[in-house]
């Protein structure tokens, strides 16, 4: 079976084919980072119609480098939700559209399920049952994983998100937009010690997470101390030290809760190399492994999409021809396959 995937939850366009016997075929993908950079962050109606522009000839480069015309697809996934509106209905327009030409199954998926199962895109995949950290800048949430579509929420972000949180303090610093791999690139020069910034609710029971109190923290340091570089520098990595900190002390609460060894980051913050390096130190100290996507694939991409659709047309799950899209979509709500 070979699965078309396309993904427009938000500012960039993604496409990919996957094949079941053959594994990924294709990968384009276009950022709209460019677009959006004037404004300090991604403006709707702009967003939706770059997906209208960009899609279709993505999907003919997808074609074009697996070599395949539509008559060797199977089926057309899509990303349903969650996301924004209007780009998420110019993606789904154009598949099931296309679905409906072509004489193919479509299917709508979670996008966040899509970055639970970016990992299976690697040659080393995690088994079942895993915990996922799913961390990005539009969800922080910890999940419990049996199977496909067997989802438990154990905690999630009750405010910001910590890739959105990431951003906020780097515009605060004056980066430019996205702002959270700028900040993690000038930590690299912080001095370490010289602040301290709190773990939020790490001193209370619990797997859920706040990251808006840090972010007001950093602005309040950032205000008292100053902007010369170097300072910038200094808050930066005393902020990802405490975003990266608390992510992990979260997950070794978790992962005693649930007596599981294998642990699976991912979405656009698990590319966080702080992240990834103080995770591999603890899961090797619990005897466990972490499982991460290559990076590539940390952010919002199609072959995630094209993956979680093949899974769901194999199980029989399609779409009727009504176009739906699903901006708010807890991912407990998915029917197991």
């Amino acid at each position: 079976m070979r699965v078309l995937g396309i993904e427009t939850s938000c500012d960039e366009t993604g496409v990919a084919i996957y094949s079941e016997a053959e594994g990924l075929l294709a990968h384009q993908l276009y950022s709209q980072v460019k677009l959006h950079a004037d404004y300090g962050g991604v403006v709707p109606e702009l967003a939706s119609r770059d997906h209208i522009r960009k899609t279709l000839p993505l999907i003919q480069a997808a074609l074009k480098e697996a070599n395949l015309s539509h008559t060797d697809l199977d089926g057309i996934a899509f990303t349903q939700g969650p996301g924004l509106v209007g780009a998420l209905l110019a993606g789904s327009s154009i598949a099931r559209s296309l679905a409906y030409a072509w004489k193919l199954p479509a299917v709508g998926v979670h996008h966040m399920e899509g970055h639970l199962l970016a990992p299976m895109l690697e040659d080393t995949k995690p088994e079942f049952p895993f915990l996922a950290l799913l961390v990005s800048g539009g969800h922080t949430m910890m999940v419990a994983v049996k199977a496909i579509g067997e989802y438990e929420i154990l905690g999630e972000s009750i405010d910001d998100a910590a890739g959105e949180a990431f951003d906020k303090t780097a515009k605060l610093l004056g980066l430019d937009y996205p702002g959270g791999p700028l900040l993690a690139k000038i930590a690299t020069q912080g001095t370490e010690g010289r602040f301290k910034f709190p773990r939020p609710m790490t001193d209370r029971p619990g797997l859920d997470f706040s990251f808006s109190g840090l972010k007001t923290f950093a602005a309040n340091t950032i205000a008292k101390e100053g902007d010369d570089l170097q300072t910038q520098a200094d808050i930066a990595l005393a902020f990802e030290q405490a975003v990266v900190d608390t992510l992990a002390i979260k997950c070794k609460r978790a992962l005693e809760q649930t007596k599981m060894k294998r642990l699976v980051i991912a979405g656009g913050v698990s590319a966080n190399q702080r992240l990834r390096e103080q995770l591999a130190v603890m899961m090797e100290k619990l005897n466990g492994k972490v499982f991460y996507p290559r990076t590539a694939f940390c952010t919002d991409n199609g072959a995630m999409i094209a993956y979680a659709g093949l899974a769901r047309l194999k199980a029989g799950q399609t779409l009727d021809l009504a176009v739906k899209a699903r901006p708010r979509w807890p991912i407990n709500e998915l029917p197991p396959l």
